[in-house]
């Protein structure tokens, strides 16, 4: 059998490491999912002291006064 070139041995190396990094990737993105109890894509929800600290809660309603 004849003697492997280098190139086609780092070509081998780069493909197993890019597998590796993909799969470690999958396994990382698993984890998050199966933490996350809503499952929604890490979306965060504001709380009521959240958006009116931000000046977007209930605005006190100006009563109009008939003349």
């Amino acid at each position: 059998m004849g003697k492997k070139s280098r190139t086609s041995v780092l070509k081998r190396q780069r493909e197993l490491k890019k597998a590796e990094k993909a799969a470690l990737k999958q396994a990382q993105r698993d984890m998050r999912s199966e933490e996350s109890p809503s499952g929604g894509g890490g979306q965060q929800v504001a709380t009521q002291d959240d958006l009116e600290g931000y000046g977007l809660g209930p605005q006190p309603e100006e009563e109009e006064e008939s003349a």
